[in-house]
């Protein structure tokens, strides 16, 4: 007495999915991938942009604060580390000469081409690197 399950089911009714249809669901996502992969990349370059300025904001204020303290600026970290604390990945090179400091920051673990920002007393703040990096030897760096 047991009735074949294919005799409940209507002759005519197909199951699943046809090929065709399968391929322009695959289509859309693949357009759709192409289009968000780009903007995530970009907008992963934009923030590790935002925080190597961040960073050189830091460093420079934690600068400023050791000279107004001691009448002149640090020349080793020791001085500025608990206040001048960095990113993962960016690291800070500190030159220092006479009465300027230049900075020099850089995320080498960033996506996309790496990017130097520098922050320059003698160039009225933080520029993007123009190609003419800081004069002087590095005083010392910050991970």
């Amino acid at each position: 007495m047991h009735a074949d399950a294919s005799a409940h089911r209507p002759a005519d009714r197909q199951t699943g999915f046809s090929l065709v249809e399968l391929l322009v669901v695959i289509v859309i996502i693949g357009v759709l991938a192409a289009i968000a992969i780009p903007m995530f990349i970009a907008n992963r370059q934009k923030a590790t942009d935002a925080s190597l300025k961040s960073d050189l904001r830091t460093v420079a204020t934690a600068l400023e604060a050791e000279r107004t303290a001691e009448g002149e600026l640090p020349l080793t970290v020791d001085k500025i580390h608990a206040d001048a604390v960095t990113s993962k990945g960016n690291t800070i090179d500190v030159v220092i000469s006479g009465t300027d400091y230049c900075l020099l920051g850089d995320n080498p673990l960033g996506v996309g081409p790496s990017h130097t920002w520098v922050y320059d007393t003698t160039q009225g703040g933080l520029v993007a690197d123009g190609g003419t990096p800081c004069s002087g030897a590095v005083t010392f760096s910050l991970p």
